[in-house]
C-alpha cells in the first residue's frame, strides 16, 4: 500500500496493534491520526530504508491517550529532536527507530523513565553524546546503536545482553577489562569503526556463546589472545583494520564452524598455523596486508572447498603458487598480489569453476564486511556487491613462463592482474575469450609478440595496461580499443608496437580483424592508404603499357616485321648523318 494516511484512521478506538510496515507512506501524521487511539498497545510503520517520505509533526507537549509496550518506526522523518510523544511511555519493551532523521543525545527524560527494556535499537540517525551505563535491559535483550555520532566510553550494561552492535561511532578509550565477565551471554559483538584503543580483553573469551566478533576499523595493538577454544560457535572473526601484531594463535583451528576470518591490515607476522586447515567450512579468508611469511599451504586448497574469498596480498609469502588452490570450485576473488611468489602460473587454474559461474544477490547472505579489491587501475571497497566481484590478481610477484592459456577458460572474469613479474612468451590468442572482462593489466613483465586481434571481441573492457613489454606489431583497432587508445601510456615501452595512438607508423594497411568491425583511422593512417594505393596503380600503369607493346608485336608477325624495319631505317639514318660531319 501507499500514499497518505487518512486522518480517519484515528477514529480506530479499539485498534491495540497499529501494523502499517513495509508500505510506501507519504505525507504528515499529526496529533489527529493518533488522538482516539486509547487502545493502542503497538505501532509499527515504515519500512527499513534511507528514503524518508513520510514524516511526524506532532507537537513536544503532546499527551498521547494510549500507553505503548512496542514502537517501530523506520524510514520516517521524527527528528530532529527525539521523539517527545514517547516520555510519559513507562511501559514501554522495545524501541525500534531507524532512519528518522534525529540528531539529538539521549533526553534525560528518557533515562528518567527507568524503562527495562528489550530491545533498543536507534541505529542509523545522528544521535550524539554518551550512552550512561544506566540503562536497564530484560533477559536476552538487543542493542543496536550503529551509524550514530555517540563518543565516549564502551558502555557496560547488565549480563542480560545478548547482541551489541555499537558499529560505525565514535566511542574510544580501551574495551573495558571485565566486558567478558559482565555480558557473558553474548552471542553478538560489532564494535566496529570507531576509536577504541588498547589491547582485545582476555575475558571476552568468557563468551562461550558467541558468534559474531568484529571489532574491525579501530586502533587495537597487541597480540590476538589465545582464547578462541572456548568459544567453538563463532562463525565471523574481523579484526581488520587494526595494529594487532604477532601470530596469528593456533587456538584458531577450534573454530570448526568458522565462515569469515578477517585478519587484514594488521602487523601479523609468522607462519599460517597449520590447526587453521581444521576451519573447512570457511568462506572468506582475508588474511591481506599483514607481515606473514612462509609458503601458502597447499591444504587451503584441498580442505577449505567453500571459499568464496582468498586474500593474501601484500605479505612476504615465498615460494610457488600450489596447484591445490584450483581445487576450489567456488572460488571467485583470489588475490595473492605484492608476495615473493615464484615459478610458473599453473594451468590448472582454468579449473576455477567459480569463474564461470554467476552469482545474484540471493547468494548475499555468503558475505560478511568490506573488501578491497584493485580493480580499473584503483583500489575500490566492495561490500553488499561483493557477490558480483570476479577477480584475479597475482600481480607484483616473481611468477615466470607464460600466461597459461587454460586461464582464457574462465569467461566471467571481470578483473585480471598480472602486471610486475617475470612472464614471457606471447598473449594468448584465445584473450578474447574472456567476455566479461573489465580490467586487463599485463603491465612490466617479458611478453612478447603481436597483440592478438581476439582483444577487440572484449566489448566489456574499460581499463587496459600493456606497458612494458616486448610487444610488436600494430595495435588492433575497433570496439573499446577506439575508447582505449585515447592513452598511450598504456602501451609504453613497446619499442616495436606501431599504430594508432603512437607516433610509429606501421608500414603495411590495417586490416580490421573481423568482417564488419568498423577501424575508423585518422589523418595519418588515409595518407599511408594513398600511398599504397600509389604503388598499386604505377605497377599497374607499368604492366598495361609494357604488354600493350611488346604483346602486339609477339603476337602479330606482320607487325614486328614492319616496326623492326622502322628501327633498322632509323639507326641507318643516324649512322649516316654522324659520317657526313
Amino acid at each position: 500500500m501507499g500514499g497518505e494516511i487518512p486522518q480517519s484512521f484515528g477514529q480506530l478506538k479499539s485498534m491495540s496493534v497499529m501494523e502499517l510496515r513495509d508500505n510506501a507512506w507519504e505525507g504528515i501524521v499529526t496529533e489527529a491520526h493518533l488522538a482516539n487511539l486509547s487502545s493502542l498497545r503497538e505501532i509499527s510503520i515504515g519500512r527499513f530504508s534511507g528514503n524518508v517520505s513520510l514524516k511526524f509533526d506532532i507537537s513536544s507537549d503532546w499527551t498521547p491517550p494510549f500507553v505503548l509496550k512496542y514502537v517501530k518506526i523506520q524510514g520516517c522523518n521524527l527528528g530532529p529532536k527525539f521523539p517527545s510523544f514517547l516520555r510519559n511511555q513507562t511501559d514501554l519493551e522495545r524501541i525500534i527507530i531507524n532512519f528518522a532523521g534525529i540528531s539529538d543525545v539521549i533526553p534525560d527524560w528518557f533515562l528518567e523513565m527507568d524503562l527495562e527494556l528489550h530491545e533498543l535499537d536507534v541505529a542509523y540517525n545522528q544521535l550524539s553524546g554518551r550512552v550512561p551505563n544506566s540503562l536497564r535491559f530484560k533477559s536476552d535483550s538487543n542493542v543496536d546503536l550503529s551509524s550514530n555520532n555517540f563518543e565516549g566510553p564502551l558502555p557496560l550494561w547488565s549480563s542480560n545482553l545478548t547482541t551489541l552492535y555499537l558499529r560505525d561511532n565514535k566511542f574510544s578509550g580501551p574495551i573495558p577489562k571485565n566486558i567478558g565477565t559482565a555480558m557473558p551471554f553474548m552471542t553478538d559483538m560489532d564494535i566496529s569503526r570507531n576509536r577504541l584503543n588498547g589491547t582485545i580483553p582476555f575475558s571476552i573469551g568468557n563468551m562461550e556463546a558467541l558468534t559474531t566478533f568484529v571489532v574491525s576499523s579501530n586502533y587495537l595493538n597487541g597480540e590476538i589472545p589465545d582464547f578462541w577454544a572456548s568459544m567453538p560457535m563463532l562463525y565471523i572473526v574481523d579484526m581488520s583494520n587494526n595494529t594487532l601484531s604477532g601470530k596469528i594463535p593456533a587456538s584458531i583451528g577450534y573454530l570448526l564452524g568458522l565462515k569469515f576470518l578477517v585478519l587484514s591490515t594488521n602487523n601479523l607476522s609468522g607462519k599460517l598455523p597449520p590447526s587453521l586447515r581444521n576451519c573447512t567450512e570457511l568462506a572468506s579468508l582475508d588474511l591481506g596486508d599483514n607481515k606473514l611469511s612462509g609458503k601458502i599451504p597447499p591444504w587451503i586448497g584441498s580442505k577449505m572447498s567453500s571459499l568464496l574469498i582468498l586474500r593474501l596480498r601484500n605479505n612476504s609469502f615465498t615460494g610457488t603458487f600450489p596447484s591445490q588452490i584450483c581445487n576450489l570450485s567456488v572460488l571467485h576473488i583470489l588475490d595473492v598480489s605484492k608476495n615473493n611468489l615464484s615459478g610458473e602460473i599453473p594451468a590448472c587454474v582454468g579449473n576455477l569453476t567459480g569463474f564461470k559461474t554467476e552469482f545474484t544477490s540471493e547468494h548475499t547472505a555468503l558475505y560478511q564486511g568490506r573488501l578491497q579489491v584493485v580493480a580499473k587501475g584503483r583500489l575500490l571497497q566492495y561490500d553488499s556487491i561483493l557477490y558480483l566481484v570476479n577477480s584475479v590478481d597475482l600481480s607484483s610477484n616473481s611468477f615466470s613462463g607464460g600466461i597459461p592459456a587454460e586461464i582464457t577458460a574462465l569467461f566471467r572474469l571481470g578483473t585480471l592482474n598480472l602486471s610486475m613479474n617475470q612472464l614471457t612468451g606471447e598473449i594468448p590468442p584465445t584473450i578474447g575469450r574472456f567476455e566479461r572482462i573489465e580490467t586487463l593489466d599485463l603491465s612490466m613483465n617479458g611478453l612478447s609478440g603481436p597483440i592478438p586481434p581476439s582483444m577487440v571481441s572484449l566489448t566489456f573492457l574499460n581499463h587496459l595496461n600493456l606497458s612494458y613489454n616486448n610487444l610488436s606489431g600494430p595495435i588492433p583497432r575497433g570496439n573499446q580499443f577506439e575508447t582505449l587508445n585515447v592513452d598511450p601510456t598504456i602501451y609504453e615501452g613497446n619499442s616495436f608496437l606501431c599504430g594508432f595512438p603512437l607516433s610509429a607508423k606501421c608500414y603495411r594497411p590495417e586490416i580490421a580483424p573481423f568482417p564488419g568491425v568498423n577501424a575508423g583511422g585518422s589523418d595519418d593512417d588515409k595518407d599511408e592508404l594513398e600511398r599504397v594505393w600509389l604503388f598499386i596503380s604505377t605497377g599497374m600503369g607499368f604492366f598495361v603499357g609494357f604488354w600493350g607493346v611488346c604483346g602486339s608485336l609477339v603476337i602479330k608477325k606482320r607487325w614486328r616485321d614492319l616496326y623492326f624495319n622502322y628501327v633498322d631505317r632509323l639507326i641507318n639514318r643516324i649512322v649516316d648523318y654522324l659520317n657526313c660531319r
